[in-house]
């Protein structure tokens, strides 16, 4: 399944319509939300039966102010309209060469 867009209007309805929703709150100017992308993306290919809702936080700041995100990407899980985890994504760091 692929991944679906949120915005103010969708967010709740979404998150509280459907059992198990994940929800990536990222940027455009993000370069860990980009090497992140790929991995979401395969996650919803291979879990079809939760949602994997993505928050462009460059368009809906205010949503994801409302929603406490401080840091991106972030990624936040509901089961049955109940928010469970909130977690930063954690991204390597480059290898410096010596």
């Amino acid at each position: 399944m692929p991944t679906v867009s949120l915005n103010h209007d969708t967010f709740e309805s979404t998150v509280t319509d459907n059992s198990l929703v994940l929800v990536d709150f990222w940027a455009s100017y993000c370069r860990p939300c980009h090497a992140f992308a790929p991995t979401y993306e395969r996650s919803a290919q291979t879990h079809p039966d939760v949602v994997h809702a993505k928050v462009d936080t460059q368009t809906e700041p205010a949503l994801a102010a409302a929603a406490g995100v401080r840091s991106i990407p972030t990624v936040m899980a509901f089961r049955d309209g109940v928010l469970v985890i909130t977690s930063p994504v954690p991204c390597p760091r480059p290898s410096s060469k010596t």
